[in-house]
């Protein structure tokens, strides 16, 4: 059985209008890897320690591979230089349970 994994982004956007223009490209980049959007929040509720981005994104892979996959895609690898200009992020996989 495959473990799932998670990509987990921290942001802060710059542009509003180009982070529009990027979400609503991202979704395409992950169908084909079977990977589902699981939270996009903003204004987080900070409960302990430092959290410096206003938004948050969790998205769900059947597994590590298929992150892999997504991330070096060239679907994706075409979107970096525009979420570059719209956002500061930290982008993260974990593997989950």
């Amino acid at each position: 059985m495959k473990t799932p994994a998670y990509v987990i982004g921290h942001i802060t956007v710059k542009d509003h209008d180009k982070w529009a223009e990027y979400r609503s490209q991202v979704p395409a980049t992950l169908a084909p890897w079977g990977a589902e959007l699981v939270l996009r929040g903003d204004t987080p509720t900070l409960l302990a320690g430092q959290h410096a981005h206003t938004d948050t994104v969790v998205i769900r892979f059947p597994d590590t591979e298929a992150v892999d996959g997504w991330y070096n895609s060239p679907a994706y690898q075409a979107l970096i230089p525009l979420r570059s200009e719209a956002a500061e992020l930290d982008l993260i996989a974990y593997r989950g349970a």
